[in-house]
């Protein structure tokens, strides 16, 4: 399990106790005789009640707990060098990673803390995972997550007043809107004080206090690279819940100054790389993968290609696609314990403005098939089902009403699925995080073409680097690319 427990006196990583009792990330840390539990926290505390009964959505909303004993040593060692500094020493927490990919880190009430594999793939030193983790610890022991929920109550009182008891429709509308703007200036400020205790707990512990305003620009960057992709969903990253980031990095560098000039202060980046070499990276196994136009599910050995200009992404609700002219295709499946022929369950009524006279049976690559256009408002779409065992997968391929590149575009998605052999199943493997020691020779763009099964390679090496346009390589240096090897 992907849990750490961590007080004043102890941080050990459930999954990996043993090793964490002898290993501690400062000597001023030490294990306790009287160890903490998540259990015994819970049980006397309120707080972490109100983060227990929240834990679950969290989880499940991000792909469940990843475990990688590494790492959770790593981020032991971390949290435990900033409990000791931190408001509350006497606070327990729990930090959960969560398998996702997405950039972001939280705090619940009662000292539950949360960081995505995904944001520990982006940084790349210890002082930046811990400006992360500072942060969120800080709204911990400032409160902010009860403040928040008494905010959040209050305007929904104030909501329900303005809607029932005001006659006037835009007085109650303008009640609404003010007491929204209040929640939302009172959690930009939550941010900013959570901010300001961070990078103070940052240097006191000994870390780089400038590591908040150089991971924030991190984020920023990715931020940016993700806002390219019209299928990325911005609302699990970081930013999109912690917002004004300009103003938010000229406070972090003002604060950290107090702790000297840069360079002042731990930034760990040689032990942090190794602890991150080999991490999980983008899609997880269950999920399937996206290698350039193709998506992969080898738990399920199936496949599928969309044609050349889309672009793919593996949401956990659908695969999604889209392409030039407005055309997008989305991908998913269903169980049929009951062998519904595929001609009556493509007209059993989900597909919204089905034209029955346009459904045909066929087959696809040995696999029995079914498909059939519709027509919705300003859209067109083909519709093909195909069944695996007791699967069907649903191909939806959609495009302006007239478009004569609908069809032409189906037909390759279409006969592009077929069943994976045993031989693709075994050779695919998910992508990670993977340490290259440049060479004589080596430059950006070399390097960067290392990278397998991603896009926008040459862009995604400089952000997973932090490199600045036109920074060069030294022979020797540690850089993360992103491999399947």
């Amino acid at each position: 399990m992907a849990r750490i427990v961590c007080t004043g006196l102890l941080c050990l990583g459930l999954a990996a106790c043993q090793t964490l009792l002898n290993e501690t990330y400062s000597p001023t840390v030490g294990p306790s005789d009287n160890p903490q539990t998540v259990q015994r926290l819970q049980k006397n505390d309120p707080r972490a009640r109100l983060g227990a009964q929240e834990h679950p959505r969290i989880v499940a909303s991000y792909g469940g707990e990843f475990s990688d004993p590494k790492v959770e040593r790593m981020l032991a060692r971390i949290v435990g060098a900033l409990t000791l500094v931190s408001e509350n020493p006497k606070q327990t927490y729990r930090i959960t990673i969560l398998n996702s990919p997405a950039v972001n880190a939280f705090a619940l009430p009662g000292g539950y803390l949360y960081v995505t594999r995904g944001l520990l793939a982006l940084a790349n030193d210890s002082s930046e995972v811990a400006a992360v983790i500072a942060h969120e610890m800080a709204h911990v022991t400032a409160n902010h997550g009860l403040q928040r929920k008494r905010a959040e109550e209050a305007e929904i009182l104030a909501s329900r007043v303005a809607a029932e008891v005001l006659s006037n429709k835009i007085d109650g509308q303008q009640v609404i809107a003010r007491s929204k703007l209040r929640l939302a200036a009172f959690s930009r400020q939550q941010e900013l004080e959570a901010d300001v205790i961070g990078v103070r707990m940052l240097g006191e512990a000994g870390f780089d206090a400038y590591a908040a305003a150089r991971f924030l620009r991190s984020m920023e960057a990715y931020s940016k690279f993700r806002a390219g992709d019209a299928n990325a969903d911005q609302s699990l990253d970081f930013l999109s819940s912690h917002p004004d980031a300009p103003k938010r990095l000229e406070l972090a560098e003002r604060h950290a100054r107090a702790f000297g000039p840069p360079g002042t202060g731990v930034r760990d980046r040689d032990m942090y790389l190794k602890g991150v070499d080999g991490l999980l990276y983008g899609d997880s196994p269950n999920e399937g993968y996206v290698r350039g136009l193709t998506f992969l599910h080898p738990n399920l050995g199936i496949r599928f290609s969309v044609p050349k200009g889309f672009q793919i992404d593996n949401t956990a609700q659908a695969v999604l696609a889209t392409g030039p002219g407005d055309i997008a295709i989305r991908f998913d499946g269903v169980t049929d314990k009951r062998r519904t022929p595929l001609t009556n369950y493509i007209a059993s009524g989900w597909v919204s403005g089905l034209l029955p006279s346009t459904i045909r049976p066929l087959k696809i690559n040995g696999l029995d098939a079914a498909t059939a256009r519709a027509s919705a408002g300003k859209w067109d779409f083909d519709v093909t089902v195909i069944r695996v065992k007791n699967r069907i997968y649903r191909l939806l391929t959609a495009a302006p009403k007239g478009s004569p590149n609908l069809e032409p575009t189906a037909q390759i998605v279409r006969n592009s699925f077929r069943k994976m052999s045993l031989s693709e199943v075994a050779s695919l493997k998910p992508l990670r995080v993977r340490l290259y020691t440049v060479k004589a020779g080596d430059t950006v763009a070399s390097v960067a073409g290392r990278m397998r099964g991603t896009n926008r390679r040459l862009e995604l090496f400089k952000l997973l680097n932090a490199l600045s346009p036109g920074a060069s390589l030294s022979v020797g240096q540690e850089v993360k690319i992103i491999s399947d090897r």
